[in-house]
Protein backbone atom coordinates (compact mmCIF):
# COMPACT_ATOMS: atom_id res chain seq x y z
CA UNK A 1 0.00 0.00 0.00
CA UNK A 2 1.28 3.43 -0.93
CA UNK A 3 0.60 6.27 1.50
CA UNK A 4 1.22 9.86 0.50
CA UNK A 5 1.37 12.51 3.20
CA UNK A 6 2.36 16.14 3.22
CA UNK A 7 5.31 17.44 5.15
CA UNK A 8 5.04 20.40 7.49
CA UNK A 9 7.91 22.41 6.06
CA UNK A 10 7.18 25.89 4.71
CA UNK A 11 10.78 26.73 3.81
CA UNK A 12 11.10 28.13 0.30
CA UNK A 13 7.33 28.33 -0.20
CA UNK A 14 5.35 31.52 -0.79
CA UNK A 15 2.10 32.25 1.03
CA UNK A 16 -0.41 35.06 0.62
CA UNK A 17 -2.69 35.80 3.55
CA UNK A 18 -5.87 37.67 2.63
CA UNK A 19 -7.45 39.09 5.77
CA UNK A 20 -10.83 40.69 6.42
CA UNK A 21 -10.70 44.03 8.21
CA UNK A 22 -14.32 43.65 9.38
CA UNK A 23 -14.22 42.16 12.90
CA UNK A 24 -10.54 43.10 12.88
CA UNK A 25 -10.15 42.43 16.60
CA UNK A 26 -10.67 38.74 15.72
CA UNK A 27 -9.09 38.57 12.27
CA UNK A 28 -5.92 40.24 13.60
CA UNK A 29 -5.53 37.38 16.10
CA UNK A 30 -6.15 34.83 13.33
CA UNK A 31 -3.44 36.51 11.27
CA UNK A 32 -1.00 36.45 14.20
CA UNK A 33 -1.64 32.72 14.64
CA UNK A 34 -1.17 32.03 10.93
CA UNK A 35 2.06 34.01 10.70
CA UNK A 36 3.43 32.33 13.83
CA UNK A 37 2.67 28.89 12.36
CA UNK A 38 4.24 29.69 8.99
CA UNK A 39 7.41 31.10 10.54
CA UNK A 40 7.77 28.23 13.02
CA UNK A 41 7.57 25.83 10.08
CA UNK A 42 10.34 27.57 8.15
CA UNK A 43 8.65 30.25 6.05
CA UNK A 44 10.81 33.28 5.43
CA UNK A 45 9.43 36.76 6.04
CA UNK A 46 10.07 37.73 2.41
CA UNK A 47 7.93 34.79 1.21
CA UNK A 48 4.84 36.04 3.05
CA UNK A 49 2.38 38.70 1.89
CA UNK A 50 -0.54 40.06 3.91
CA UNK A 51 -3.36 41.72 2.01
CA UNK A 52 -6.18 43.38 3.97
CA UNK A 53 -9.66 43.60 2.42
CA UNK A 54 -12.73 45.44 3.78
CA UNK A 55 -14.75 42.36 4.77
CA UNK A 56 -15.11 38.60 4.39
CA UNK A 57 -17.24 39.05 1.27
CA UNK A 58 -14.19 40.55 -0.49
CA UNK A 59 -11.86 37.67 0.42
CA UNK A 60 -12.72 35.52 -2.63
CA UNK A 61 -12.19 38.34 -5.11
CA UNK A 62 -8.66 39.08 -3.90
CA UNK A 63 -7.89 35.37 -3.56
CA UNK A 64 -8.98 34.90 -7.17
CA UNK A 65 -6.73 37.73 -8.40
CA UNK A 66 -3.77 36.29 -6.51
CA UNK A 67 -4.45 32.75 -7.75
CA UNK A 68 -4.43 33.93 -11.37
CA UNK A 69 -1.00 35.49 -10.88
CA UNK A 70 0.51 32.13 -9.81
CA UNK A 71 2.97 33.99 -7.58
CA UNK A 72 2.13 32.08 -4.39
CA UNK A 73 2.13 28.40 -3.50
CA UNK A 74 -0.97 28.86 -1.35
CA UNK A 75 -3.46 31.54 -0.39
CA UNK A 76 -4.90 31.64 3.12
CA UNK A 77 -8.17 33.52 3.62
CA UNK A 78 -8.78 34.74 7.17
CA UNK A 79 -11.77 36.45 8.71
CA UNK A 80 -14.65 36.21 11.15
CA UNK A 81 -18.33 36.15 10.30
CA UNK A 82 -20.42 36.60 13.43
CA UNK A 83 -24.17 36.04 13.36
CA UNK A 84 -26.26 39.16 13.89
CA UNK A 85 -29.98 39.81 14.02
CA UNK A 86 -30.58 39.50 10.27
CA UNK A 87 -30.10 36.69 7.72
CA UNK A 88 -27.05 38.56 6.36
CA UNK A 89 -24.76 36.06 8.17
CA UNK A 90 -26.21 33.10 6.23
CA UNK A 91 -25.73 34.75 2.86
CA UNK A 92 -22.20 35.92 3.52
CA UNK A 93 -20.98 32.70 5.16
CA UNK A 94 -22.44 30.55 2.40
CA UNK A 95 -21.11 32.62 -0.49
CA UNK A 96 -17.65 33.15 0.96
CA UNK A 97 -17.10 29.46 1.72
CA UNK A 98 -18.44 28.37 -1.66
CA UNK A 99 -16.38 30.95 -3.55
CA UNK A 100 -13.12 30.16 -1.78
CA UNK A 101 -13.61 26.46 -2.52
CA UNK A 102 -14.36 27.22 -6.17
CA UNK A 103 -11.25 29.37 -6.55
CA UNK A 104 -9.12 26.57 -5.17
CA UNK A 105 -10.61 24.00 -7.52
CA UNK A 106 -10.43 26.19 -10.62
CA UNK A 107 -6.93 27.51 -10.00
CA UNK A 108 -5.28 24.22 -9.00
CA UNK A 109 -3.90 26.08 -6.00
CA UNK A 110 -4.54 25.43 -2.32
CA UNK A 111 -6.80 28.29 -1.24
CA UNK A 112 -7.47 27.75 2.44
CA UNK A 113 -10.70 28.67 4.23
CA UNK A 114 -9.59 30.23 7.50
CA UNK A 115 -12.81 32.13 8.09
CA UNK A 116 -14.53 31.40 11.35
CA UNK A 117 -18.33 31.44 11.26
CA UNK A 118 -19.80 31.73 14.73
CA UNK A 119 -22.95 32.59 16.60
CA UNK A 120 -21.38 34.93 19.17
CA UNK A 121 -18.39 37.15 19.79
CA UNK A 122 -17.42 34.84 22.64
CA UNK A 123 -17.20 31.89 20.22
CA UNK A 124 -15.07 33.99 17.88
CA UNK A 125 -12.67 34.87 20.69
CA UNK A 126 -12.41 31.18 21.65
CA UNK A 127 -11.43 30.26 18.08
CA UNK A 128 -8.94 33.10 17.73
CA UNK A 129 -6.47 31.95 20.32
CA UNK A 130 -8.05 30.89 23.58
CA UNK A 131 -9.83 27.67 24.62
CA UNK A 132 -10.34 26.27 21.14
CA UNK A 133 -6.94 27.16 19.73
CA UNK A 134 -6.27 29.58 16.92
CA UNK A 135 -8.00 28.83 13.62
CA UNK A 136 -5.48 31.05 11.85
CA UNK A 137 -2.73 28.67 12.99
CA UNK A 138 -4.82 25.71 11.79
CA UNK A 139 -5.42 27.32 8.41
CA UNK A 140 -1.70 27.98 7.95
CA UNK A 141 -0.86 24.41 8.93
CA UNK A 142 -3.34 23.14 6.32
CA UNK A 143 -1.75 25.41 3.72
CA UNK A 144 1.73 24.09 4.47
CA UNK A 145 0.60 20.49 4.24
CA UNK A 146 -1.40 21.06 1.05
CA UNK A 147 1.54 22.77 -0.67
CA UNK A 148 3.65 19.75 0.16
CA UNK A 149 0.99 17.33 -1.12
CA UNK A 150 0.53 19.26 -4.36
CA UNK A 151 4.27 19.11 -4.93
CA UNK A 152 4.30 15.34 -4.37
CA UNK A 153 1.34 14.78 -6.67
CA UNK A 154 3.04 16.64 -9.51
CA UNK A 155 6.02 14.26 -9.51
Amino acid sequence: MKVIEGQLNAAGKRFALVVSRFNEFISKRLLEGALDCLKRHGAAEEDLAVIWVPGSFELPYLASLLAKRKKYDSIICLGAIIRGETPHFDYIASQVSRSINQISLLSDLPVIFGVITVETIEQAIERAGTKRGNRGWSAALSAIEMVSLVSKMQK
